[in-house]
């Protein structure tokens, strides 16, 4: 089974590992047996299982039920689940929420935000529950960005946003994820912080790698973000299956032919 202690001896080797979002169990099982190190439970959910138009509706009831799901069907993969918009505004509710998602099956809950998270990810490290803090383009906060743009462009937004990846390691944070930032900002931060780092859209340089899974097996619709690769229809899946669109995504990670310059932001 993949651990944070696992993930941490993979920065330490220089070992890239995979991440993918998951909500039910056929799909955890598939993961499973392509061995994807890490599953997010993500509030993606509202979008691709829920058909809203943003994160921003899905419920801690909505997460728990999808994250219980993952839980019972995948023991390989170290589960993070994410907490939903408007969860976490108060320490006494995101504890009681982060705890609703742990029973459930979570091993890791993600939050979105910068240094103004410090006090709650201390809390809960002192509580035995791992954080993951989201950096970058946080789709929580669409709204507060004018819509979804890459951060942390001009020196005084990548000041900030390696400042802040600091300061919530600094308070506990366990995981880092970097979400459309310039490559070579994710790479500064990478090397900053002992902690290992997820990137989407974040460069080649990071400790990991995630993706949506409904993007990654090219079923996004609209207009597609670059930094995505249909791994379905590539001509390198031999079994012309999802599983072994899974498989391919871990290989591709793994070895490091995925991302490539075409999937990242300067």
């Amino acid at each position: 089974m993949t651990t944070l202690s696992t993930l941490n001896k993979f920065k330490k080797d220089g070992t890239k590992f995979t991440c993918l979002t998951c909500y039910d169990s056929m799909f955890a099982r598939m993961m499973e047996k392509a061995e994807i190190d890490t599953i997010l439970i993500g509030d993606s959910l509202g979008m691709v299982v829920q058909g809203h138009d943003s994160t921003l509706p899905v419920t801690v009831n909505d997460m728990a039920y999808h994250t219980a799901n993952i839980a019972r069907s995948n023991k390989h993969a170290l589960i993070l689940a994410d907490l939903p918009f408007m969860s976490y505004v108060t320490l006494p509710e995101a504890v009681a929420n982060s705890r609703t998602l742990m029973q459930a099956g979570a091993h890791v809950i993600k939050i979105e935000g910068g240094s103004e998270l410090c006090e709650l990810v201390t809390t809960l490290a002192q509580a035995g529950t791992p954080t993951c803090v989201h950096l970058g383009l946080t789709p929580q906060s669409v709204n507060v960005f004018g819509g979804y743009k890459i951060q942390g462009r001009g020196d005084e937004a990548a000041n900030k946003l390696l400042a802040d990846a600091k300061a919530v390691v600094d308070a506990g944070a366990a995981l880092l994820v970097l979400e459309c930032v310039p490559a070579a900002l994710a790479k500064a931060v990478t090397e900053a912080v002992a902690v290992p780092v997820i990137g989407i859209g974040a460069g080649a340089d990071t400790d990991g790698q995630v993706l949506v899974m409904h993007d990654m097996l090219g079923m996004a619709h609209g207009r597609v973000p670059r930094f995505i690769h249909d791994f379905l229809t590539d001509e390198r899946n031999s079994a012309h299956s999802i599983e072994g669109a899974f498989v391919l995504y871990q290989q591709s990670v793994r070895e490091g032919s995925f991302p490539t310059e075409q999937h990242q932001f300067s």
